[in-house]
């Protein structure tokens, strides 16, 4: 049985942050967490936080990629290298992300995700693909490639979801003709479905809440807000958001999709336990600024990216971002002002609950899986340990672990 204690750190749990405690880790659980003195065996890996934050892993339910690649890429490589790029941030698990495609490309992707799933040894865990169009309303495409987007069909929607049952998401607008039914669908079959690109009023939000759409995907992002028709005014995606109390939204936390301002409102109203962070990257995440490509490397859209996003070249919109997960929790603390305990949560147990498995991951406690990340007050990464294996690591050595327990 593998053994860890990660001690002299700042633990963070649900219940506050306990000051030079210890994580014990047996295998791929977490085994015990607490303050004060603790036993160590000779087969036990220590590692010295070093006054560090010890926090669980992060958890980003929507990413298309990162490290120069794209899950749409059609490469096994494209799935190993974005989970190893994201891992060196502190992500733990994460939700592989697709664009608007031909049904045959989405095809090989979910194919390509559940050879990648096996062979994933170095980098941040998957935990089911998420569904990206393509049925989404084209005055909010935004950088969607609108040769691919069409309305619901049954034929094809069945046809996709009996294809992988690695599928766990997907994100439609809600108005379009047919959503609604297909939205009854997606949720009969244990999917969690979100409301996105969607040029929808409140009403048409509202009854697709009510028929599983219960999450807002890149809050703000393509989606309409209060707008006028015939003369009349309506409230939008936006407002469905705030005014449906149980309607959760995920947040592009970088300080450019969102400024600091509408990040705070969006906590003030919703709250740490309705709001996932996710980064939303694309494959220029992680990779110096310029010229890329959203999508398949052959086929997707040229963008630029400047000033810490990527845009479509005529400036039109932003076209996903290049954030990554510390980025998130260093914009919240620092932009946004938001309480470190609440920034965590928003990066680890909502998006675990909204995904349904908060049960395993998302928190530091007894039994859940050993998925943790050692982070500095700057949010600079030391380590991240994914299901009790060291995936990323600047601070631990076996050969001084011993010497640093009795100097410390």
């Amino acid at each position: 049985m593998e053994k860890k204690i990660i001690y002299n750190g700042k633990i963070i749990t649900p219940h506050g942050i306990i000051d030079k405690g210890y994580l014990l880790i047996q295998d791929k659980s977490i085994f015990d967490v607490g303050e004060g003195d603790f036993e160590v065996s000779e087969d036990t890996q220590l590692i010295n936080a070093g006054g560090r934050f010890v926090s669980p892993g992060f958890i980003d339910i929507h990413v298309h990629g990162g490290g120069g690649h794209d899950f749409m890429d059609g490469t096994l490589e494209a799935f190993l290298q974005i989970a190893e790029t994201h891992v060196r941030y502190g992500t733990t698990a994460l939700n592989p992300t697709t664009l608007t495609s031909e049904v045959e490309d989405l095809f090989v992707t979910l194919d390509l995700y559940k050879t990648a799933n096996k062979l994933n040894t170095k980098g941040a865990q998957f935990i089911g693909v998420h569904l990206e169009g393509p049925y989404f309303a084209v005055k909010q495409r935004g950088a969607q490639d609108p040769r691919y987007i069409r309305n619901p069909d049954p034929e094809e929607y069945q046809k996709i979801l009996d294809y992988s049952d690695d599928i766990v998401r997907w994100s439609a607008a809600p108005e379009l003709p047919g959503a609604i039914e297909f939205g009854r669908y997606v949720k009969a079959k244990g999917k969690v479905l979100a409301l996105a690109h969607t040029d929808a009023i409140y009403e048409e939000a509202l009854e697709g809440f009510n028929n599983g759409y219960t999450l807002a995907t890149h809050f703000y992002s393509a989606m309409s807000g209060v707008t006028r028709r015939n003369a009349h005014r309506y409230a939008g995606v936006v407002e469905a958001g705030y005014l449906i109390d149980d309607m959760d939204v995920e947040v592009i936390a970088d300080g450019v999709h969102l400024p600091a301002p509408l990040l705070k409102l969006v906590y003030k109203i919703k709250g740490p336990d309705r709001i996932a962070l996710i980064t939303d990257a694309m494959r220029a995440a992680g990779m110096p600024e310029g010229e890329s490509v959203l999508g398949n490397i052959d086929t997707g859209l040229k963008v630029i990216v400047e000033g810490g996003v990527a845009k479509l070249p005529d400036l039109s919109a932003f076209a996903g971002s290049v954030a990554t997960a510390d980025r998130l929790v260093r914009t919240m603390l620092n932009e946004a002002e938001i309480p470190l305990l609440d920034v965590i949560k928003m990066i680890s147990l909502t998006p675990a609950r909204i995904m349904g498995i908060a049960d395993r991951k998302g928190s530091l406690e007894k039994g859940k899986d050993a998925d943790v990340v050692i982070f500095d007050e700057q949010i600079n990464i030391a380590m991240t340990i994914v299901n009790g294996s060291i995936k990323y690591n600047t601070i631990y050595s076996k050969e001084n672990s011993i010497v640093d327990l009795k100097t410390n």
